[in-house]
């Protein structure tokens, strides 16, 4: 396994034929990758209670959410990832959201056009994510 800082966070979902991407500040976190045969890997976002509800109702779906990181430090570019949340643990005034999934191995760019071109083609939610993932 290898471990990493995890310098950013973002979500991003589908609302009203458009990506929108969401930004979470950071107390502090890890990238991990698991280095398994599914290629899998484990993000940790410790961040404010005040989110909660948002990622507890992401959690309640039970979908497959965009994420987007950046690893290390703020300058380099994202990578984005198909993931699970499979924990949400408060610690005080504070929590812990925790992601395991895959890295997309594409460029920024190359994800953005084939998700604007997805969901100009009409798909959103659940359907948009299984057609995103059949043509990566």
């Amino acid at each position: 396994m290898k471990t990493f800082k995890l310098a950013s966070l973002e979500i991003l979902n589908s609302q009203d034929s458009s990506m929108v991407q969401q930004s979470f500040p950071l107390l502090d976190g890890l990238v991990i990758n698991r280095e398994d045969e599914q290629n899998r890997w484990i993000i940790e976002a410790y961040i404010l209670h005040e989110y909660y509800s948002f990622f507890q109702n992401l959690k309640d779906k039970q979908e497959e959410i965009l994420v987007q990181v950046k690893i290390t430090k703020e300058s380099n570019e994202p990578a984005t990832f198909i993931t699970s949340l499979i924990g949400i643990n408060e610690i005080g005034p504070h929590m812990n959201i925790l992601f395991k999934g895959t890295i997309v191995d594409q460029r920024k760019s190359i994800v953005e056009d084939k998700l604007k071109s997805l969901i100009d083609e009409g798909y959103s939610g659940d359907e948009l994510l299984t057609k995103f993932k059949e043509d990566i």
